[in-house]
């Protein structure tokens, strides 16, 4: 009788997992899969906010290679986007060009109401690959201001350039649009 009585004891001691242990486990899969689905989502968010600010880093340095390969302050050059579109882009320090807010382009400007900066902004359409077949990736847009270092232009031949860029109709500045993009360099003739 001793036996069976320590038998039924040992049997009942070693049963299985409970419903409560279960549930207690399920929960951590859960919350350990909606942390993980959480960090997915905010580096694909982070991913496409630096893609967005190295495009726009990459059009505004274009804008400052192409004022630098014209004569500054009188020159013109021009700029094809990838929908075959050419822009002109204007050195004429007198006009200015985009209005500077601080030490960046003010993009709350109506610029395109202003005939005489024309040619100090443009809609840049940017495709991969850049031909007109290729799939969009944006619709940036460029501005420029030239700015004269000195008291006049026979003073100096040095220009200061404010070029900002920001994706067209996009939020900014929040986990999925980077802000406005502004960069100045110093050139001259």
């Amino acid at each position: 009788m001793d036996t069976s009585m320590n038998n039924n004891t040992y049997r009942t001691s070693q049963r299985g997992i409970t419903i409560v242990e279960t549930m207690f486990a399920a929960f951590i899969l859960v919350v350990g899969s909606l942390s993980m689905v959480g960090l997915i989502f905010r580096s694909i968010a982070t991913n496409n906010r630096n893609k967005i600010e190295s495009t726009q880093t990459m059009l505004s340095t274009t804008i400052a290679e192409q004022i630098n390969s014209t004569i500054i302050g009188s020159g013109t050059s021009n700029l094809v986007d990838c929908n075959g579109i050419s822009h002109t882009i204007d050195t004429n320090a007198n006009i200015g060009g985009a209005n500077v807010s601080g030490d960046a382009i003010d993009f709350t400007e109506n610029i395109a109401a202003d005939a005489t900066k024309d040619n100090f902004h443009m809609d840049y359409l940017l495709r991969t690959p850049c031909t007109t077949s290729g799939k969009l990736q944006g619709l940036y847009d460029v501005r420029w201001h030239v700015q004269i270092v000195g008291n006049t232009i026979n003073d100096t031949h040095t220009y200061l350039l404010t070029i900002g860029t920001r994706l067209k109709n996009h939020g900014e500045g929040n986990l999925f649009f980077s802000k406005p993009v502004s960069i100045r360099v110093l050139s001259g003739n």
